[in-house]
């Protein structure tokens, strides 16, 4: 939430006043902080501002995660009315606030709250709809409740397992330094068609939610469009205490950041009016009741745990199609550090910061699998945004939001609640979602000569295969045949995930076709990650110490083979001459 101080106010104070980041704004000493933050990492704010913004995290992360999980129970064979469902929103919940609290303590330590993993999703729905029948296929009617729940549960299971083997290689990436060399492997037309593909691959699942009321899916998409981008300069006074003059009134741009929840809450709440007028027939998906008792038969209290759905297992096409999944989320959480840092002012993140923060989100989904959570986690770019509105980059306000999100899985009866969500405003959520990820995946681009023909057709091919060959093997299950069982059905689980298909080629295309590195975007593509030359130089020098452990400091100090490990706080990188590319020539 953009805040913004009172006209009438002489004399706000700093954390109400409205500052605005330009382009033409003057750096600090430290060419990654700005001069208006009001917290910055290492500050603790007052107790009542942390409950609050700590609070809007949560609130602004929620809208994006919850989705997740409501989409997996559908492919789940879960029945509508299934507690299970409430259950499984309220696990991830309590998880990402564990992986939120591990991360800001141990591993990178900048205040990124952890999100659901969009890029595990595509992987998880093509492993439901390829190794088990469609849930139509079931005789649910006829199937006892132990058998419905083992219908379901062997599922999930193995999209455990296969999280959790798939996680191990995140963690080894992380701790073995790996990311610093997987890196100069990546290219703005290798991100873009991995990225961009997660929103554009599910067009076809919500325009399925949206078609079951167009009218309530277009009212939510047009509010949170009014919301987040006629009304996002709105501002509305609103009480503030002071500790001198008491309680006063500032301006809040109220809008801006809760424009998705502000727009649900209207949507639900006509579904709700025409559900109580009865002007909605029966089994229509806007209904409030469509999900029948779920609500009233969710614990109020209860404990996520592992192995809560029984004993992962896994399965090698599993394995590796969300293994595709978690590299994409690698480069995300990757690029998400350092605008983390530049945001909430500080130096960019040294080596050994983005090794424990990698191996942390591996860690988060190992705990993933074993939790039963359906997805894994990643640095939520979107509470990034809200640090630079906010400009509250305090880790203490990140620890708080981690609070709320466990207490919010704790307590089931919320879990049980989203999840009666009507479907078609679900889907208003969705076209937001997914159009914002897709758009948000082709940022790298402003690094990229589009004027060249080469980058053009790199770009095109990777992107229109990404799409078209998963949907060709989607309508042609049997077409491969080498006469491995097990060879057919991992070729056709990767070869179905759009991130896979567009990132290779692009991978492929990109590094093989030739082109200079000033065409091919390498040479912005590594200031937009590192910054300028000379900015990296003040940064070793000037790096704050808001990425040394919590504790222990003194004596990993002291011993000088920790200087050699690669998520030590005093590891400075691995003794090797890099490649710099130059404008003429690739690296």
């Amino acid at each position: 939430m953009s805040i913004a101080s009172d006209d009438n106010d002489a004399s706000p104070p700093p954390l109400l006043q409205s500052q605005e980041i330009s382009d033409h704004d003057t750096p600090s000493l430290n060419s990654n902080e700005s001069e208006d933050i009001h917290y910055k990492v290492e500050d603790v704010p007052p107790w009542y501002f942390s409950i609050f913004f700590g609070f809007q995290h949560c609130l602004t992360m929620a809208g994006a995660t919850i989705v997740i999980p409501i989409i997996i129970s559908s492919f789940l064979c879960m029945a509508e009315d299934d507690p299970a469902r409430g259950a499984l929103v309220s696990t991830v919940f309590f998880h990402l606030g564990l992986v939120t609290l591990l991360q800001t303590t141990f591993g990178v330590r900048l205040p990124i709250v952890q999100g659901g993993c969009f890029t595990i999703l595509v992987p998880t729905i093509v492993l439901l709809t390829t190794i088990y029948e469609p849930c139509s296929a079931l005789p649910m009617a006829n199937m006892t409740e132990s058998e419905r729940e083992e219908a379901w549960q062997v599922r999930i299971r193995d999209v455990q397992g296969s999280i959790a083997v798939a996680s191990l290689l995140q963690i080894v990436v992380g701790v073995s330094g790996m990311i610093s060399v997987l890196q100069s492997w990546i290219s703005p037309l290798t991100v873009v068609p991995t990225s961009s593909l997660v929103g554009l691959s599910l067009f076809d699942l919500t325009a399925q939610q949206a078609a079951k009321h167009w009218g309530i899916s277009s009212l939510t998409v047009a509010l949170i469009v009014l919301f987040s981008q006629y009304l996002r300069n709105v501002k509305f006074p609103l009480p503030v205490y002071r500790r001198k003059t008491g309680f006063t009134f500032s301006s809040y741009r109220i809008f801006k950041c809760f424009s998705m929840m502000l727009a649900v809450f209207i949507s639900w709440a006509v579904c709700w009016m025409l559900t109580t007028w009865d002007l909605l027939p029966k089994g229509s998906a806007a209904r409030t009741d469509a999900k029948g008792s779920l609500l009233s038969h969710s614990p109020v209290f209860r404990v996520p745990y592992p192995g809560q759905w029984g004993f992962p297992t896994a399965s090698v096409a599993g394995i590796v199609g969300i293994l595709s999944g978690m590299i994409a989320s690698i480069t995300e959480s990757f690029g998400n550090y350092y605008a983390c840092a530049r945001v909430a002012g500080a130096s960019n993140p040294p080596a050994n910061a983005i090794n424990r923060g990698i191996g942390i989100e591996g860690m988060g989904c190992l705990l993933a699998g074993f939790f039963g959570t359906g997805t894994g986690t990643v640095s939520c770019s979107q509470n990034v945004g809200v640090i630079e509105a906010t400009k509250v980059g305090s880790r203490r306000v990140a620890q708080v939001s981690a609070a709320f999100l466990i207490l919010a899985g704790l307590f089931g009866k919320i879990g049980a609640l989203i999840v009666t969500m009507p479907d078609p405003v679900l889907a208003g959520i969705l076209i937001v979602t997914f159009a914002t990820i897709a758009a948000a995946g082709m940022a790298p681009l402003r690094c990229v000569d589009l004027n060249s023909s080469r980058n053009l057709f790199v770009l095109g091919f990777s992107v229109f295969l990404g799409l078209a060959v998963p949907k060709w093997l989607e309508n042609n299950s049997g077409a491969i045949d080498t006469g491995s069982p097990m060879a057919d059905q991992v070729l056709t689980i990767i070869l179905q995930i759009p991130m896979f298909v567009g990132g290779f080629l692009g991978f492929l295309l990109d590094t093989t076709i030739p082109g200079t590195a000033k065409e091919r975007g390498l040479l912005k593509w590594k200031e937009h990650l590192h910054g300028a030359p000379e900015m990296r130089l003040k940064d070793a020098y000037l790096q704050s110490q808001c990425y040394d452990l919590p504790f222990g400091m003194t004596a990993i100090k002291r011993w000088g083979f920790l200087r050699h490990v690669p998520f030590s706080p005093t590891f400075a990188g691995f003794r090797r001459r890099d490649k710099v590319p130059d404008e003429e020539g690739g690296i």
